[in-house]
């Protein structure tokens, strides 16, 4: 997930969630399937700009 979506998902608004809905989706999108790795949520002035996923796949060595 190379792709850096930009958010307009307030965080202070707790009178409707359904706003957080879009960056939770994709934050939901990011978490599937990683097994090593991280997902990182960038906020800024109490709204989700950014959602980055780090994926680390491990390799073991070969038997000699």
């Amino acid at each position: 997930m190379s792709e850096k979506p930009v958010f307009n998902a307030p965080l202070s608004s707790t009178r409707d969630p359904r706003q957080l809905e879009p960056a939770l989706e994709h934050i939901r999108q990011a978490l599937i399937g990683l097994q090593f790795g991280e997902v990182s949520v960038i906020v800024q002035d109490g709204v989700v700009v950014q959602v980055e996923r780090i994926e680390r796949r491990r390799f073991r060595r070969g038997e000699r």
